[in-house]
């Protein structure tokens, strides 16, 4: 996940855009130049652009729809956008919204982001405790769909199987099959599966590529 422009897409509520976050923290905490752009312009509730004061106060760049923070739902793309394909030196999060909906938006960088000196990664986020991609065959299909929507291909899948605050070292290790099956059908690595940073010790040894992350976007009763 260290390629220049890296897009963040999954089924709603898999958790892409708190996944989003910590890889943008991340990789400022790293030295990295690092741009956040909100493609989410189909959900008004889990938006990166709801961060943007916290995202500033750690020095990281963001970017959003004309409509975000209001309560218009339709696509507003800034000229703004366009110019993190011209910073191949940073480091850029795209949040693309949920499902084939959402990923409608990112089809509209789909020449710019093909025509790159620098391939983009792709990221699919999953979610084994989310009813509608439960299993590898739905999630896949799903990736499919976005895929489709998009006109762009996923390069890899981070498995992000959680239970929001309540999760559990034991969650984490119950997805592990359903992470490792779901690469293998897409045929695409499985490039990460995170964990809340207070039980990543637990993890440690027993996890291939643990990545911890902290739970920082809020829940919708909040």
């Amino acid at each position: 996940m260290d390629k220049s422009i890296n897009i963040i897409c999954g089924h709603y509520g898999s958790g892409k855009t708190n996944f989003s976050l910590n890889l943008a923290l991340q990789k400022k905490r790293e030295g990295k130049n690092v741009t956040v752009v909100d493609l989410d312009i189909v959900n008004p509730y889990f938006r990166t652009a709801d961060y943007t004061d916290f995202l500033i106060n750690n020095g990281i760049r963001v970017i959003s729809p004309a409509s975000a923070g209001t309560t218009v739902d339709a696509p507003q793309l800034t000229a703004e956008m366009y110019s993190v394909f011209d910073n191949v030196d940073g480091y850029t999060v795209i949040d693309v919204g949920g499902d084939d909906v959402g990923a409608y938006a990112l089809g509209r960088f789909s020449g710019i982001l093909k025509s790159l000196p620098e391939p983009y990664e792709m990221i699919f986020v999953i979610n084994k405790f989310r009813t509608m991609i439960a299993e590898p065959e739905d999630a896949l299909e799903i990736m499919n769909e976005i895929q489709a929507a998009s006109r762009l291909s996923v390069t890899g899948i981070v498995n992000n199987s959680h239970l929001a605050t309540i999760t559990t070292a034991e969650d984490i290790l119950s997805s592990l099959d359903y992470a490792e099956k779901t690469a293998k059908l897409a045929g695409l690595p499985l490039l990460a599966t995170t964990a809340p940073s207070h039980i990543a010790p637990e993890l440690e040894g027993k996890v291939k590529d643990l990545l911890p992350v902290d739970v920082i976007v809020k829940l919708p009763w909040n």
